[in-house]
């Protein structure tokens, strides 16, 4: 019998980061400088969902405000006082609130940090084969191909 490749437990904050800090295409990719990523899920190897600690500097934004067709998003704040930015308007959110973002909703969404502390959260997602993404502020939009990655494409349909 072999022993599992993957950990039994880690103390998170260790956990190595992304390589690949973003997927977008440039100039995207440049306006989430300042976050930082840990993927924690695929340490363990779960293939059903991802489990990201995600770190955000002053000034750092979580991701372009997005919504996904077919993948359930949410997050828990651990440290920090980010604000969210939803279709709703803006909703100041501290350590120990959480919120949640429902597959084909079409509630655009992403966190701002404004402070001047740094912010820690989690953030979890499925990983529904199909799903698709769309930016409504920016000329974007995204697929997740059979394979798992992502493809980028203007609004037009035009690749990146």
């Amino acid at each position: 019998m072999s022993k599992s490749p993957f950990p039994d437990a880690i103390l998170a904050a260790e956990a190595p980061p992304k390589a690949k800090q973003s997927n977008y295409p440039a100039p995207f990719a440049a306006k989430v400088a300042g976050r930082l990523k840990r993927p924690l899920g695929d340490l363990f190897g779960l293939k059903n969902f991802g489990v990201n600690l995600t770190r955000l500097a002053p000034g750092a934004v979580s991701a372009l405000r997005h919504a996904h067709s077919a993948q359930d998003e949410f997050i828990y704040i651990l440290e920090g006082k980010p604000v969210l930015i939803s279709d709703a308007g803006e909703t100041p959110l501290a350590p120990g609130m959480c919120a949640g973002f429902r597959a084909g909703s079409g509630d655009a969404h992403q966190l701002a940090n404004r402070g001047d502390a740094e912010v820690l959260y989690l953030e979890i997602g499925d990983r529904s084969a199909g799903d698709r993404v769309v930016y409504p502020d920016d000329d974007l939009q995204a697929v997740l191909d059979v394979s798992g990655q992502w493809a980028f494409m203007h609004k037009d349909g035009r690749p990146y």
